[in-house]
């Protein structure tokens, strides 16, 4: 009997901390306006896929020589992912590889978590992303590497990944159910290109002849694509103290 009410008190903490976090990001008035102007579309999209809302657990991938973000979703830790819907990134800064020092404009590559709601943002609304990660901290200038990469709105870039103002609206809404359900790292995967499409990996050779150094990062970071185009799951990863990804 004690078992069974605290597994019922721990529940409705759990409901009340999901609550209050939505709760207290619509105290801010573009992100109200964003529940009220993107919900209920959400929702009708949500139920034309035959998908429950709201997603509780969601995965983001950016691929910046398409110029896409995608966004999968899935309600429970042993479900796949299912591909919700793909946003169009209208801006882009610098060229394929990694970031590796403040100032350069690249857009970062890796592995990648949401790490901040911003809600004030100078860009509409933004989420930030983990960067310097790990591997970054390793592998780029050990005094400058940069930060402050975030997703944002207003379609403009300095090394972000931006999108429209009623995207980024959307997946703030998203973003702040899945956190609200208890995901506190929503996962970010930055790849320089869709690896498996002929004409991105045509590309991607080009960039491999003028700069061999790339090649081993970005056929690292592709072991983390071929394990979620196998299995729609995400891969645990690892950091070597060289700064290399292992994936489990």
């Amino acid at each position: 009997m004690r078992f069974f009410l605290l597994v019922l008190v721990c529940s409705a903490q759990l409901v009340k901390a999901q609550q209050s976090f939505v709760s207290y990001q619509k105290n801010f008035v573009r992100v109200a306006k964003a529940f009220e102007n993107r919900e209920d579309e959400l929702k009708k999209q949500f139920a034309a896929k035959n998908l429950i809302w709201p997603a509780k657990s969601m995965y983001l991938r950016s691929f910046k020589y398409n110029s896409n973000l995608e966004v999968w979703v899935r309600q429970n830790m042993q479900d796949t992912f299912t591909h919700f819907k793909t946003y169009r990134i209208c801006a882009l800064a610098g060229t394929m590889g990694p970031k590796r020092m403040e100032g350069d404009y690249q857009v970062p590559e890796g592995i990648y978590y949401i790490n901040e709601f911003n809600a004030n943002s100078t860009y509409h609304l933004s989420l930030g992303l983990n960067y310097p990660n790990p591997s970054d901290r390793i592998l780029s200038d050990s005094v400058r590497p940069g930060s402050e990469i975030y997703i944002h709105g207003s379609c403009v870039t300095v090394g972000c990944i931006p999108i429209t103002d009623p995207q980024i609206e959307e997946l703030y809404v998203l973003s702040s159910h899945a956190r609200a359900a208890g995901q506190e790292f929503i996962p970010v995967h930055i790849f320089p290109a869709r690896f498996k499409e002929t004409r991105s990996a045509e590309y991607l050779e080009k960039v491999f002849e003028s700069d061999p150094t790339l090649k081993p990062f970005e056929h690292n970071l592709r072991k983390a694509y071929d394990i979620f185009e196998n299995t729609k799951k995400i891969p645990v990863v690892a950091i070597t103290p060289k700064g290399d990804y292992v994936f489990y």
